[in-house]
């Protein structure tokens, strides 16, 4: 067996591999909100995750991927085809083995900073500290700090809302049905705008940011009015959990759109690496750029579905249960405060992780109740795990380079 054709085999090991660390882990941002607020159980989260990450992995995933990370190492380490190929091997399992690991202490961590640190290994131990572009790294710090706190904010002050305008009522549910379509509007606006504006699927049909605007309010109306119709027809008022019940539904949706958006986005933390080493082995040469192949990002999303299914559980329940108590309000709120720091961020070029902007719309809701709401020692030991990811991943991978150069 040739030397390109034995890295391939283990690349798609290692790339399955690192797809299913993304499902037991990072799917906990989707559904953990969900399950721990009971809107649905955990074997129905599981189906549902499933299936919407294989689905934003296939047709929604980047067809296209930056062959490093986030422009952190210089692309002069990509000059070498075998280097770059047992680079991008040892890129995916150093970052794979940190995620595992961090799944088996139920811990969330960003599986985007992973494969960062990983590839910052590399760029290490193939052309030194001169290859990393420092301030690139400097934004991934600040993600630390950017994501979660613009989450917290969100989810703070939307609770905020809910309780004065909905809970705090005596007909509590009357006051849900009336106002859902503009809760659910605002939620159809972000999944709408997230998908339209200034992404792949945006720029296929050509959509420009006023009409992606035009066409998101459109259908935030339109949805906000038939959910609110359907709603009123199938949910009792005499229902024992009032106005849960109706952010129960909501919810459900704006989980989902996570779930799918999860996979669109973090498939190419696990194929990004796997399709370098496959276009090294077809050219043997790689550029800045490289297309992935429709047949990889299906692989990516059922390597992501089987994780979701085998231990998806684990991280679930530590952002679901363990930081603080969830109600379907305030499961809406978290979910609603992802996915808009996330189409915020990205859309202002910010750095940004669904990880920590799950896990902030979490502390959020917490501290909307007070301080003694929020389980500050498991919070202490999530950002412990945010801050040791680069490190932990970037020396595994150097190890691993230095053990394969030798061998090879």
């Amino acid at each position: 067996m040739s030397f390109e054709l034995a890295i391939l085999l283990a690349g798609y090991v290692a790339g399955f591999y690192m797809a299913w660390n993304i499902g037991a882990n990072d799917v906990a941002n989707s559904m953990a909100s969900a399950v721990g607020a009971k809107a649905i159980t955990l074997r129905q989260a599981v189906l549902i995750a499933g299936i919407l990450n294989i689905v934003g992995a296939t047709f929604l995933g980047a067809h296209v991927t930056e062959t490093i990370r986030s422009g952190i190492v210089s692309s002069d380490v990509m000059d070498n085809p075998d280097l770059a190929m047992l680079g991008a091997f040892s890129a995916i399992l150093a970052a794979a083995l940190w995620v595992s690991f961090a799944t088996w202490q139920s811990l969330p961590v960003s599986t985007t900073h992973s494969i960062v640190g990983a590839m910052i290994g590399y760029g290490i131990s193939a052309g030194g500290f001169s290859v990393i572009n420092w301030k690139g790294l400097g934004q991934v710090v600040a993600s630390w700090v950017i994501s979660p706190v613009f989450a917290l904010v969100i989810a703070y002050v939307m609770f905020k809302i809910i309780v004065v305008l909905i809970i705090s009522h005596r007909s509590s549910f009357l006051r849900a049905l009336t106002l859902s379509p503009v809760f659910i509007g605002i939620a159809v606006f972000v999944v709408a705008l997230s998908f339209l504006w200034k992404t792949p699927l945006g720029n296929t049909f050509k959509v420009g940011p006023p009409f992606a605007i035009a066409g998101a309010t459109v259908l935030a109306v339109l949805v906000g009015i038939i959910g609110r119709n359907l709603m009123a027809r199938f949910i009792s008022p005499d229902h024992p959990k009032g106005a849960e019940e109706v952010f129960r539904r909501i919810q459900i949706g704006t989980s989902c759109y996570v779930a799918l958006a999860q996979g669109a986005n973090d498939v190419a933390n696990a194929i990004g690496p796997l399709a370098v080493i496959y276009f090294l082995v077809k050219t043997g040469s790689v550029g800045n750029k490289v297309p992935v192949p429709v047949f990889l990002l299906v692989f990516g999303g059922v390597g992501i579905a089987t994780g979701v299914a085998m231990a998806g559980y684990r991280v679930m329940d530590t952002i679901g249960r363990k930081i603080t108590t969830l109600s379907n309000t305030r499961g809406f709120c978290v979910d609603f405060a992802a996915a808009t720091t996330v189409l915020a961020a990205s859309k202002l070029g910010l750095p940004v992780s669904t990880t920590h902007a799950a896990v902030g719309g979490v502390l959020g809701v917490g501290l909307a109740r007070g301080l003694e709401a929020v389980n500050m020692m498991v919070v202490v030991r999530i950002i412990l795990y945010w801050v040791l990811t680069v490190p932990a991943a970037a020396l595994t991978s150097l190890l691993i380079f230095k053990i394969l150069y030798a061998i090879f």
